[in-house]
């Protein structure tokens, strides 16, 4: 516990990093080894929440574009979140973690409704909640509903698991010379427009004074290496001195 960097912490899990190798949809080897360093991490005493993301099933944006109801699009996006967050309860109890799914959009055949004093409990009982349909919302994104559930829990920081070890200035993917940032204050992310997550998210953030810690979730074992201050990542908070790495 001495090396612990936070007591209770806020997961946000893209959609795409569950497809794995896959083009869409889930990856249940992907899921597992999530879900296994979920567990080393709640197993070393972190309270855990955790967001997912539906980019992997579909996209209200992505609906819109075909010519959807943006709201239409929005509500569908929020029950593909419900099937990711089910898919990762089932692995966490298959190893032993309890873990409960809490939907914004109530749904009591499958999880239980949103209740903000029943999750902190939960997560002070040692058990994982996953908030599943976003806000419950149409027009606002996963990363948005993963500051507000951050803030309503109390959460010492938001962690963003993506494809990517941090924040970049350019695509580290297709860019050799991309630089990344150790560190970064919530006015750089909006003012460079890095989009680490939605100006909302970041603004709630803020306002919340929830650190953002931005890692790779295909790392072994990195979210338990983030929460001990380990491994690489990018962490947004109010004041902090920045630095940058060059790529690699």
């Amino acid at each position: 516990m001495s090396d612990l960097q936070f007591k209770r912490v806020l997961l946000k899990i893209s959609g795409e990093a569950l497809m794995g190798d896959r083009e869409y949809g889930l990856n249940p080897d992907t899921v597992n080894r999530i879900a296994k360093d979920i567990k080393k991490t709640v197993d070393a005493g972190v309270e855990v929440c955790i967001v997912i993301g539906a980019g992997n099933i579909f996209r209200g944006v992505a609906g819109a574009a075909e010519g959807m109801d943006r709201a239409t699009g929005d509500y569908m996006g929020m029950l593909a979140t419900v099937m990711n967050c089910l898919a990762l309860q089932n692995s966490l109890e298959q190893l032993g973690v309890y873990t409960r799914v809490q939907s914004a959009i109530p749904m009591s055949t499958v999880s239980e409704p949103y209740v903000r004093r029943r999750a902190l409990r939960h997560m002070e009982k040692g058990r994982v909640v996953i908030f599943a349909a976003g806000t419950g919302n149409p027009f606002f994104t996963t990363d948005t509903a993963a500051a507000l559930r951050a803030s309503e829990m109390n959460c010492d920081a938001l962690l963003k698991a993506t494809k990517v070890d941090g924040v970049y200035d350019k695509d580290p993917e297709k860019f050799d010379d991309a630089i990344r940032f150790e560190s970064l204050t919530y006015l750089d992310v909006l003012s460079k427009d890095l989009r680490v997550m939605d100006a909302s998210a970041i603004a709630l953030a803020r306002e919340s004074n929830i650190p953002v810690i931005v890692f790779s979730i295909h790392n072994e074992d990195g979210f338990e290496q983030v929460v001990r201050g380990k491994g690489k990542f990018t962490i947004v908070t109010e004041n902090i001195e920045k630095r940058v790495v060059q790529n690699g």
